[in-house]
C-alpha cells in the first residue's frame, strides 16, 4: 500500500505522457461532416481583425479562467476586449436555449449540454473551421463528444464545442485529518474505502464534504455507479444512441450503495443545503476527511490547505481493477448568431494553441489544454495537486477508464431529474431503484423515446 505523500513543491516540465494522455481520453469520434450550419454563409478566416472588436461570453459562477484567458488576449492584441457574464451551473444549463435564441447571443457559451440546440440552428457549426485551422493535428478522440450527428445522436457528426480545458474528476483527501485518524494511504479499494469512512464516522469526523442543493453530489452518485456499469452502455445512453438505458444493473448498484453511505451518516446532515461553493468552502477550511471533486478544485484545495491535502482516483471494486472517472471538456459553443465568429473561433484556437494560454489553462483549472499534442507542453510544480490530476488522466487514458458527465445527458435532465431525485436518493427518502427509474422516466419524456 502507498504510503501518504505530502506535496513538495519545486518547477519541472510536466511530463509528456500526461498530458499526452489526457488529450485523448474520450471515445474515437469520426472525421468532420454531418449536419450543415451556419457557418456555411461566413467567409472564414484564420487571420484576426485589426479593428475594434468586443467579444461577449457567457460562463459558469465561479470559473474563472476566461477572466485570465480574456485578459492575456487582450495584453497581446488591445483590439479585442470583453464582457463575461456568468451564471450558477443549473441556470446557465437551463437558460442556454434562451440566450442562444435571443436578438443578441454571446458569442461563446459555456454548454455543458447540446440538447436541441444543433437541431434548432443555434449553434455555429465549426467544421469549416476544423480544415481552415487543421484541427485535424488534434486527437479525434478529444473532439468526439463535442461532435453531433443530423439524428441528434453526440459523439460523431459535425463539430459544435471546444474545450477550455479537459477534466478529471476524483477525491480529494485531508491529510491531516487521515493523520489523526490512523490512516496511511488512500484507499485502493471500494472497500477499503468504506472502512475508512467509518472509522472517521466513530471519531466524529464527517467521511465525505459534499452539497446538493445545485446537484453536485452527482459527483458522487455517478462515481459509485462507475464502478459498477458497463462504460459502453453507460456511454451510449449518455449520446442518447437509439434504446439506450440508464435502467442498468451497475446504475441501480452505485446508487443504491450512495443509499447505504447515506444511511450510515456519511454525509453532512444538512446536504441539501449546501451548494458548490459552500461545500468547497467547508472541505478548505478543514471539514471533512473526502471530497469528490474535479482537477479545475485543485489549484484552490492546494492554496487552502498547502501540504496537507492530497488528488486520487475512485477506487475500483477489485484491487488492481481498472479505474473509472467522470471527464470532460470544459465545453463552449459559439452561438450560430454571433456576428464575431472569426474572432470567436480565433480566440478558441488561441486557448489550444499559445503557449501562455496553455499554461493558464493548466495552472487554473488543473486540466490538460488540449490540442495538438506536439505543442510544448506547460509546467506545473512537482508534488502539487495539479501534477497529481495530469497523472490520474494519464492512468485513465492508458485504462480507457473516462465515462462523460450523466448530467451532460440532456438539456433539462439535470436541472428536471438528476437534483430532485438525487436531493431524496442522499437524504435516504428513496431507493436506488427508484432514482434510476425516475431519472431514466424523465430521459425518456425528454427525448421523446
Amino acid at each position: 500500500m502507498a504510503t501518504l505523500r505530502r506535496a513538495r513543491f519545486g518547477r519541472s516540465p510536466v511530463a509528456a505522457a500526461a498530458l499526452i494522455a489526457v488529450a485523448g481520453l474520450t471515445l474515437a469520434g469520426c472525421a468532420p461532416g454531418g449536419t450543415a450550419g451556419p457557418t456555411e454563409s461566413v467567409d472564414v478566416s484564420t487571420e484576426l481583425t485589426d479593428e475594434e472588436v468586443v467579444l461577449t461570453i457567457a460562463d459558469e459562477t465561479g470559473f474563472p479562467v476566461t477572466d485570465e484567458l480574456a485578459a492575456a488576449f487582450t495584453e497581446q492584441h488591445p483590439n479585442v476586449t470583453f464582457e463575461i457574464t456568468r451564471d450558477t451551473f443549473q441556470n446557465l444549463t437551463a437558460n442556454a436555449p434562451r440566450l442562444l435564441a435571443s436578438d443578441n447571443p454571446p458569442d461563446l457559451i459555456r454548454l455543458p449540454t447540446i440538447g436541441d440546440t444543433v437541431k434548432d440552428g443555434l449553434l455555429a457549426n465549426l467544421d469549416p473551421y476544423f480544415d481552415a485551422y487543421g484541427w485535424d493535428a488534434w486527437p479525434a478522440s478529444q473532439l468526439a463528444p463535442l461532435r453531433m450527428t443530423d439524428d441528434g445522436v453526440r459523439g460523431s457528426g459535425s463539430l459544435y464545442q471546444l474545450g477550455l480545458g479537459y477534466s478529471v474528476t476524483g477525491i480529494f483527501m485531508n491529510l491531516a485529518l487521515a493523520d489523526e485518524l490512523g490512516i496511511d494511504a488512500p484507499p485502493e479499494t471500494m472497500a477499503e474505502f468504506e472502512e475508512q469512512m467509518q472509522i472517521a464516522k466513530d471519531a466524529g469526523v464527517l467521511p465525505i464534504m459534499a452539497g446538493d442543493s445545485d446537484g453536485v453530489v452527482n459527483f458522487v452518485v455517478q462515481a459509485a455507479m462507475n464502478q459498477f456499469v458497463d462504460k459502453d452502455e453507460f456511454m451510449s445512453w449518455m449520446f442518447n444512441e437509439p434504446g439506450a438505458s440508464y435502467d442498468q444493473p451497475g446504475t441501480v448498484e452505485g446508487a443504491e450503495l450512495v443509499r447505504e453511505w447515506a444511511d450510515a451518516g456519511y454525509f453532512p446532515s444538512d446536504i441539501n443545503a449546501i451548494d458548490y461553493f459552500t461545500f468547497v468552502t467547508r472541505f478548505s477550511e478543514g471539514e471533512g476527511l473526502f471530497t469528490f471533486n474535479g482537477n479545475w478544485a485543485a489549484a484552490g484545495y492546494q492554496e487552502a490547505l498547502g501540504d496537507d491535502v492530497t488528488f486520487f482516483l475512485v477506487p475500483p471494486v477489485e484491487e488492481g481493477g481498472d479505474h473509472v472517472a467522470m471527464g470532460a471538456a470544459n465545453s463552449f459553443s459559439v452561438a450560430a448568431g454571433s456576428d464575431n465568429l472569426n474572432e470567436i473561433v480565433y480566440f478558441l484556437n488561441w486557448i489550444h494553441t499559445d503557449p501562455v494560454a496553455r499554461q493558464i489553462i493548466v495552472d487554473v483549472t488543473g486540466a490538460s489544454p488540449g490540442g495538438d499534442p506536439s505543442l510544448p507542453l506547460p509546467d506545473v510544480e512537482p508534488g502539487s495537486l495539479i501534477e497529481k490530476a495530469l497523472e490520474m488522466s494519464a492512468t485513465i487514458g492508458a485504462e480507457n477508464g473516462q465515462v462523460d458527465f450523466m448530467a451532460n445527458t440532456t438539456a433539462g435532465i439535470y436541472a428536471g431529474s438528476i437534483i430532485p431525485e438525487s436531493q431524496l436518493l442522499v437524504t435516504g427518502q428513496i431507493t436506488g431503484q427508484e432514482f434510476v427509474e425516475r431519472v431514466q422516466a424523465f430521459y425518456e419524456q425528454e427525448i421523446g423515446g
